[in-house]
């Protein structure tokens, strides 16, 4: 979701890449909650970050705490943020529950990914 709403609110700006320390499928209700939002996600892979991914970022973040604590050692020059959420695909419940929490976090991400737009184009001006 953080990949989409990069892409989304970037404007071309930004070149946003989902990866991990393991690569994850596609979860039909992210596409399907960021769908609602008018992002359309189902297109984009995660895939396992490596080396040459790293060498060629300038800015990581995790957004799990076992991302952030099996994060590889970063090349210099490229900054780290960690964000603490909670995989929505975790939730348990009924449907309607669990698409809550698919919601929220869909919600959550897209304002911190604003965010961090926000601050990289300060820094730029």
């Amino acid at each position: 979701m953080a990949e989409g709403w990069a892409r989304y609110l970037g404007d071309d700006q930004i070149e946003a890449l989902s990866a991990g320390i393991e690569a994850h499928g596609k979860n039909p209700l992210a596409i399907r909650v960021m769908r609602e939002a008018g992002v359309d996600i189902s297109g984009q892979e995660s895939t396992k970050l490596t080396a040459e991914l790293l060498a060629s970022a300038d800015y990581l973040v995790t957004v799990c705490g076992h991302a952030d604590e099996n994060c590889p050692v970063l090349p210099a020059g490229i900054r780290k943020e960690h964000w603490p959420l909670n995989d929505p695909a975790k939730a348990t419940g009924s449907e309607a529950d669990i698409l809550t929490v698919f919601r929220e976090s869909r919600d959550d991400i897209r304002r911190r990914v604003a965010d961090l737009i926000g601050r990289l184009r300060i820094e730029k001006d």
